[in-house]
């Protein structure tokens, strides 16, 4: 049965990437059982069991089950509606909306918006709780949508006892208001449980919302649709894309989950070999260590916004975990090896693996509450109801809400002569030209100059593999978002990255740093596509030269702004350390998916790939020959748009050149 799994493993692997993989690889033990694997990103690296290692072997007897008859059936006649991030994406999508309907009635009537995003958290995951049964049920339906239901008859009870109820959710024990024995959730979420006075209309809204089914979220878009609903800047593009999971996915796996794989794949092929020989016991002792060094590794996202990369590889990882287990269970292994013991011990993948870096607080803390949703429902996907080890929530802190690259000592304002903060445009806010009606900076929206004292570099956490989506900010549009003040302290406390380099490129130099020295053992970052032009890089080329090289790379990818929705252009590189050829990847063709964002084709290509992310002669190499110095020019070159005109602006200037269509 290994050996069957192992050679439709290799052969999906052999597959070149232009044909497409196919989502689905069926392993039958003929006669007795049939194993599902999938891989609806269909890479063909990473073949899982579905839809989840507890329930992907098909017994002959589990047959005669209508609902196992089905999902065969459509694995043969429509594989992708099998994609269990369809259903979620829709679901979340429904959640999100009801969520920021109700947050916009209470901005309205004078709510500040952090008090509002900090209830409306609460609330969601106390939906959740009860839709995944850690809180009890009462008359037949949950018991905080039951407790709605009797507030909005008598809203003037909604203060008292939501905060009572939410104290009793972080200390556990027996609740008052439900009148039943609460498991203990502790953590952060409701140690403060601020509770907002609404009236029977708003707990309307309440109760819509958790009439969705919450255990359907897809906590890989529900954060930044969270981050979306709940502030009022954003939350105009609710309805525009998110980055898809596949887009996320194509980053994470070469990153995180394949150099793991590969080194399970070695782990197990040792085990089976040595319990072949009869060494149960150390066959056993082998898969054993893998497992606890899964449960150590450590994966950072120093620009984590709402944690989409961080909950995709802890899923990842928890499905890797659990074909570790069930090769344990094949071995024989009995002592701690059930699943809710082994998290009894602290010996099972868990958020406080995943570190991130957020400078927005909303954001940070949507973050926490992403990993632990994603957390949760995997723990009762695979173990049923029992419940997890408590405290439910555990504050591991793993979560920083600070600037990832710059650290200094104080911030002061900027003072004028006589004593007047100076202030600048916000970099943000706009009004329409009276005359074009184009989007122009709007004057009167200003923030503070600011001085940084003693700025350095940021620190990181440490961490095996770094991941992320740090902000696209061009070099030439750091002033206006930033301010003067941050960027000549960003520069002076980062003086090996060129005054030309994007700000995504800090991230990029700090992560190609720690695994140049041996800190990290991988890291994969999202830059826009100009990645490979020469201001950028400089900074790729310095990296390569200090002895690390791209194992992955994507020189052109649709992306979508995960601010705005704008769609952008992005490219995606993994660096390891030491030489070595890498995988390049190409955008062969784009079409519109069923699903959210671009279906693309990829051409896939091994060789050395150079700063320029390309193969072959290594071009951006290439020196300036001194034999041209001073007899050879380019001639005159136009660089930007400055100079070009529109033929109609150049209609209303009065050029008097003739004007070419």
């Amino acid at each position: 049965m290994q050996r069957a799994r192992g050679q439709a493993e290799g052969y999906a692997r052999a597959l070149p990437a232009e044909e497409g993989r196919p989502p689905f690889l069926i392993v039958i033990d003929v006669g007795r059982v049939i194993e599902l694997y999938a891989d609806f990103t269909r890479s063909g690296a990473t073949y899982t069991p579905f839809p989840d290692p507890r329930s992907h072997r098909i017994r002959l007897a589990d047959l005669a089950d209508e609902a196992i008859r089905t999902r065969l059936r459509t694995l043969w006649l429509d594989p992708l509606a099998l994609d269990p991030t369809r259903v979620s994406a829709r679901v979340t999508r429904e959640i999100a909306g009801h969520l920021a309907k109700i947050a916009k009635t209470l901005e309205g009537v004078g709510h500040h918006p952090e008090l509002v995003a900090g209830f409306l958290t609460r609330c969601l995951f106390s939906m959740f709780a009860e839709d995944v049964g850690l809180l009890p049920m009462q008359e037949g339906k949950g018991a905080f949508s039951a407790l709605l239901a009797t507030l909005q008859a008598n809203p003037q009870q909604f203060v008292p006892l939501l905060a009572a109820l939410w104290r009793e959710m972080d200390s556990g024990g027996f609740s008052v208001v439900l009148r039943a024995t609460l498991p203990r959730f502790n953590g952060k979420l409701f140690k403060q449980p601020e509770v907002i006075a609404l009236d029977r209309d708003q707990i309307g809204l309440l109760i819509e919302a958790a009439n969705a089914d919450w255990t359907q979220v897809e906590p890989a878009i529900f954060g930044t649709l969270l981050e979306r609903a709940l502030s009022t800047s954003e939350r105009h593009a609710l309805g525009a894309h998110y980055t898809p999971r596949a887009y996320v996915e194509r980053l994470v796996l070469p990153t995180v989950v394949e150099p793991l794989r590969s080194d399970w794949h070695n782990v197990q092929a040792a085990a089976l070999l040595l319990a072949n020989e009869g060494r149960l016991d150390t066959a056993r002792a082998e898969v054993d260590a893998f497992h606890h060094r899964l449960c150590q590794v450590r994966v950072l996202d120093p620009a984590c916004g709402s944690a989409n990369f961080l909950y995709v590889t802890l899923e990842h990882l928890k499905r890797l975990e659990g074909e570790v287990l069930d090769q344990l269970h094949a071995f024989g292994r009995a002592a701690g090896g059930s699943q809710q013991r082994l998290e009894a011990e602290g010996l099972t993948v868990d958020p406080h693996q995943f570190l991130g870096l957020e400078l927005n607080p909303r954001a940070a803390a949507i973050a926490e509450l992403v990993l632990w949703i994603g957390y949760l429902q995997w723990h009762f996907r695979t173990n049923g109801s029992g419940l997890t080890p408590q405290p439910i929530l555990k504050d591991f802190r793993n979560i920083e809400c600070r600037d990832a690259v710059l650290a200094c000592d104080a911030v002061e304002t900027v003072l004028d002569e006589r004593g007047q903060p100076v202030s600048r445009w916000d970099g943000v806010t706009t009004k329409p030209h009276p005359v074009t009606g184009e989007p122009v900076p709007d004057e009167n929206a200003r923030l503070p100059l600011q001085r940084y004292l003693n700025p350095r570099q940021a620190e990181w956490p440490q961490a095996d593999f770094i991941v992320g989506n740090p902000p696209f900010i061009g070099a030439g549009g750091m002033r206006a978002a930033l301010g003067d003040g941050y960027v000549e302290a960003l520069r002076k406390a980062w003086q090996a990255v060129p005054e030309s380099a994007d700000l995504v490129m800090f991230w990029w130099h700090h992560a190609a740093q720690l695994v140049a020295t041996g800190k990290a053992q991988r890291f994969g970052l999202i830059t826009t596509n100009s990645l490979k032009q020469t201001f950028n890089r400089r900074v790729v080329q310095s990296a390569l030269d200090k002895g690390i090289s791209l194992a992955f790379a994507v020189p052109d990818h649709p992306w979508v702004d995960s601010a705005d929705g704008a769609a952008v252009r992005i490219a995606m590189t993994v660096c390891t350390a030491g030489g070595g050829e890498g995988r390049l990847l190409r955008v062969s063709d784009e079409q519109e998916g069923q699903g959210e964002g671009l279906e693309v084709t990829l051409q896939e290509q091994f060789g050395l790939i150079h700063a320029d992310l390309r193969i072959g002669a290594n071009v951006a190499a290439a020196k300036a020959l001194r034999a041209n110095s001073g007899i050879s020019s380019p001639g005159f070159k136009l660089h930007g748009a400055g100079f070009i005109v529109t033929p109609d602006e150049a209609r209303c200037l009065g050029a008097d050149a003739p004007i070419k269509v």
